[in-house]
């Protein structure tokens, strides 16, 4: 029984491999092939590639998974805490500059443009 999940253990991880490589082909293919026509840019490597998909990665998710998205529980709980700190004038102001930054506050519907 012992041995059977071993096997599952191992093409799980043959399998997520060759997904993770698949992507960098793909991303290399893509670039190489847009990329240099579009705007005269340089063409990639494979690795390259690899490392492309790790810092849109880092940059998008972060190291955590997305742990500091800005759908994060985290993120919702320290503003909800902020804001009650607030005094009623200050909330009306940052929600006044929230609207002039994003054209709308959360939770109030979004005007039709």
């Amino acid at each position: 029984m012992k041995y059977w999940w071993i096997g599952k253990i191992a093409k799980l991880i043959l399998f997520v491999t060759a997904v993770v490589a698949l992507f960098g082909f793909a991303v290399m293919e893509l670039w190489n092939w847009l990329i240099p026509d579009i705007f005269q840019g340089p063409t990639v490597t494979y690795w390259q590639a690899m490392g492309l998909l790790l810092l849109s990665h880092i940059l998008v998710r972060g190291w955590h998974g997305g742990g500091m998205s800005w759908k994060s529980h985290r993120w919702k709980h320290k503003m909800e805490e902020k804001l009650a700190a607030m005094t009623p004038e200050e909330r009306e102001q940052f929600k006044a500059e929230w609207k002039r930054r994003c054209g709308y506050y959360p939770g109030e519907e979004k005007k039709e443009a």
